[in-house]
């Protein structure tokens, strides 16, 4: 216990910083849901699906403390060495990763008590056979909690994109706008009807949102995470000699919503879907 309560943080150090202040707005909203509704307990198995830069991994980790084993999976190799480098400098000892996918997880039958995912069951190549393979390593009775944005996320991003391609004659590309959301969010009621599919008895589904305000639709489009996350998916959907014209008709029009309003809101309603391997 005295090794415990020995403190060796320097609050000049730049590695400190650097991993202090580490959390995505964009993660922690669904992350915060997904741990309020973890059953804790010793003595755990846990596989946290697609953790990226290492949440909800290392906090699992730590809350769950040694007694439990703790492993997450993931492929993206440059975010597998920024979650290794905080599991070293938090003293992290109960982590192992897997460099891999959630259609192939590499850990025996019936071995783990809880398996969690942060909106990371969202990117998988083939949702099914994913489900299959926690379903084949759960536990009985275990633990079985993920979270996803559902399909209405920024829908206001959307209707505005929809009412641009409308003018512009482009029902194709509004046809593809939408099986693209549909590729990515599926509905709540078929995911559900998946995960039952493998196993597992629905306990409860968690509604809840957040969103992003902007000052106006050139400030959104400039946004770092639009950019990052979203950007490259929403220009897929048009021409790339249209993009300029679509893109600019767009952001006009969120620039008279944002004059008129006083700020332009994306909302993000997403689910923690809650259930239990029979």
């Amino acid at each position: 216990m005295n090794e415990d309560l020995v403190t060796t943080y320097d609050f000049n150090s730049n590695e400190l910083v650097e991993l202090l202040d580490e959390l995505p707005f964009w993660a922690a909203p669904f992350g915060i849901k997904l741990l309020e509704n973890i059953k804790i307990k010793k003595h755990s198995t846990i596989l946290d699906i697609g953790f990226g830069a290492g949440f909800p991994l290392t906090e699992l980790a730590m809350r769950f403390g040694n007694t439990s084993k703790v492993y997450g999976i993931d492929p993206w190799e440059a975010a597998i060495k920024r979650t290794e480098k905080k599991i070293a400098f938090y003293g992290i000892k109960n982590v192992e990763i897997i460099r891999g996918v959630a259609e192939n997880i590499p850990l025996n039958d019936h071995s783990v008590d809880l398996i969690t995912s942060n909106n990371g069951l969202n990117n998988v190549s083939d949702l099914d056979k994913s489900l299959s393979e926690c379903s084949r390593i759960m536990k009985s009775g275990g633990q079985f909690i993920q979270t996803m944005n559902i399909n209405r996320t920024m829908i206001e991003f959307y209707d505005i994109m929809e009412i641009v391609l409308n003018k512009l004659n482009m029902k194709p590309q509004i046809k593809t706008m939408r099986e693209q959301i549909y590729t990515m969010r599926k509905p709540v009621d078929e995911i559900t009807q998946l995960i039952e599919k493998h196993g597992f008895s629905i306990n409860r589904i968690i509604e809840d949102k957040f969103s992003y305000t902007f000052a106006d639709g050139t400030t959104m489009l400039q946004y770092y995470f639009i950019r990052l996350a979203f950007l490259d998916s929403w220009k897929s959907i048009i021409p790339k000699d249209k993009q300029a014209e679509v893109f600019g008709a767009i952001e006009e029009l969120i620039n008279r919503e944002a004059e008129r309003k006083g700020y332009f809101e994306l909302t993000v309603p997403f689910v923690v879907i809650d259930s239990m391997k029979i």
